[in-house]
């Protein structure tokens, strides 16, 4: 557990990643991101096929984390939902792209420190209660850094009934040591 889990208990079971985000890995998310390489998505949804098969969580529901609709627009496609997609339909779990929706729109996490992530992405998110309630629930997003956006999709959906909430991840940044020796998020 984090420091930040050890002083309040998450509204999440547990976050998971299939590895650090850095390298070909950051190549590859950025590219499915920014440059609309969408077939690299079936390609890093493999792993988290794979990741889900060794935790075997007791999951109900697939949801993706929701884009504002600016982003949405921009982009023309939720990088995490092309994620979430083929792992529903090799689980057999019902996939529902609808059970999350974005409240309002948030700046980029990117440049954002541990606290400014938490601020930006709180209350941002509401959950369909027809959906969800009652059901333990895996959302799935790219990459997560400090595990601010699934915490609030979190509480959105535990406000919505939702029993239980899992989050999975292509990749998650990781700690690297700064030049001045101190402990900095690796971006």
């Amino acid at each position: 557990l984090c420091s930040h889990c050890c002083q309040k208990s998450p509204p999440y079971r547990a976050i998971r990643s299939w590895a650090l985000y850095q390298g070909t890995l950051r190549e590859a998310i950025h590219s499915l991101k920014y440059k609309h390489d969408i077939a690299l998505a079936e390609s890093l949804a493999v792993h988290l096929i794979e990741m889900y098969n060794d935790l075997r969580w007791p999951v109900d529901l697939i949801t993706a984390v929701p884009l504002g609709s600016k982003r949405a627009l921009e982009r023309g496609y939720n990088q995490a939902a092309m994620l979430a997609r083929p792992l529903g339909l090799y689980t057999r779990i019902p996939f529902s792209p609808r059970a999350l929706r974005r409240t309002r729109e948030t700046d980029s996490q990117v440049r954002l420190g541990p606290v400014e992530r938490h601020a930006n992405v709180r209350d941002a998110f509401t959950a369909n209660a027809s959906l969800v309630h009652g059901k333990v629930v895996l959302v799935i997003d790219d990459v997560t850094t400090t595990g601010a956006t699934i915490e609030s999709c979190a509480h959105a959906l535990r406000n919505a009934g939702a029993v239980d909430v899992y989050g999975l991840t292509v990749a998650r940044a990781g700690r690297q040591v700064s030049e001045t020796g101190q402990l900095a998020d690796a971006r």
